[in-house]
């Protein structure tokens, strides 16, 4: 790692890419910021080109793109606006990782591109392969790309094979906070408002994968991305409740045996994991005691009071566009929701009823997930109002 690595951070402004910008902080001679995208932060993105001094920046709300420009006039970085800016940047010869930590569907085709040429990719977007992973795992095989996951549970799991034979792995288990309604009788969940879903007990995350964390979708969503990003079926993934969070996954081994990694709730350990990849970088954050955390607890998920975990199963069973379609759905139900449009219950029936109304694709090539996701979108909004 004697070359400073040139980071680009799809979703700078975002609680990932935030928190990515403070480990290129604190090794500013291993990393530097090349890239930073964000959807509608302006002001945020403005201050943090201030700061980090990228080549380019890109807002991709066209709408705001005068503004960004403007402000950064004098200081000689690029300002470019779009989705289709945003694709093509990650390309840039200079970049050697791209952190996919935009929200949903629109990481994926700027993830296909970094792929096609052959960039780092720390994978902080779940939902890219939640969408289309039979088709990023066909793209990796013709690519000197990797991923590298950023997901708290993932890097875990990473962390847990390195060194291992995957034919001795029995199982992944993968473990979740239970989210803010854990607690919450099944018959209350229906007049939860988005304020009661944004109180996650443990972690701090963007509003959206944290009303994901309240229905659990987030956890099938992981399920899906673990699926692909280790190669096991999904009937060997079991998701169990570990309200303290410290344990962040366990991979069961064909002898009986356990590997599991724990460690404080907060993102920047993953990040700071994938980033340095294949060496740790030494850090002076706050460590786990183990003392104080003596009660370590584990339990069953409810799939009668979290429905969508079972549609997340049925989803990765069917594959196709299936798990497309589920995840378009469920970004317009979010939405809605967010905006106290639905209920909380409503999410599920929005989300199964649009996965019943479209039938599946077999071996989807990238124009079939595109469609796929704009219908279901159209039509997920239509069951909104």
């Amino acid at each position: 790692m004697n070359l400073k690595r040139k980071i680009a951070i799809l979703g700078s402004t975002g609680s990932i890419g935030r928190q990515t910008l403070d480990i290129i902080k604190e090794y500013p001679d291993l990393f530097e910021a090349h890239l930073l995208v964000a959807n509608n932060s302006a002001d945020l993105l403005i201050e943090q080109a201030i700061e980090f001094k990228p080549k380019r920046v890109i807002i991709a709300n066209e709408m705001l793109y005068d503004k960004v420009r403007d402000a950064l006039a004098v200081k000689d970085i690029i300002v470019e606006t779009g989705a289709q800016a945003i694709a093509e940047a990650v390309t840039d010869v200079d970049v050697d990782t791209v952190v996919t930590a935009m929200v949903g569907y629109s990481g994926l085709i700027p993830t296909v591109r970094a792929i096609e040429t052959g960039k780092k990719i720390a994978l902080a977007n779940k939902e890219t392969l939640v969408v289309a992973g039979e088709l990023i795992t066909k793209l990796l095989k013709n690519s000197s790309s990797e991923i590298y996951p950023v997901d708290s549970e993932h890097g875990a799991f990473y962390q847990c094979l390195m060194g291992e034979d995957r034919k001795n792995v029995s199982k992944l288990i993968l473990t979740a906070s239970g989210g803010p309604f854990r607690l919450t009788p099944r018959e209350q969940l229906e007049n939860m408002r988005a304020a009661d879903a944004l109180k996650h007990p443990n972690w701090s995350m963007g509003a959206k994968i944290t009303i994901d964390s309240a229905t659990m979708m987030n956890k099938g969503f992981e399920m899906i991305e673990a699926k692909w990003l280790f190669d096991v079926s999904h009937e060997d993934i079991e998701i169990v409740v570990h309200p303290q969070s410290i344990v962040h996954s366990m991979v069961e081994f064909v002898d009986g045996s356990v590997k599991a990694q724990f460690g404080l709730p907060d993102m920047h350990l993953p990040i700071r994991f994938a980033l340095g990849l294949p060496d740790r970088l030494p850090s002076d954050a706050k460590r786990m005691t183990v003392a104080d955390y003596a009660s370590l607890t584990f339990e069953k998920p409810d799939y009668e009071k979290f429905p969508l975990l079972n549609v997340a199963k049925d989803a990765a069973a069917q594959g196709g566009i299936a798990p497309c379609l589920m995840n378009a759905a469920n970004e317009i139900a979010v939405a809605a929701f967010l905006k106290d449009r639905i209920k909380f219950t409503d999410i599920n029936e929005i989300v199964q009823h649009t996965m019943r109304h479209f039938p599946n694709v077999s071996s989807p090539t990238l124009d079939d997930y595109v469609a796929a996701n704009d219908e279901a979108r159209a039509f997920a909004e239509t069951l909104v109002k």
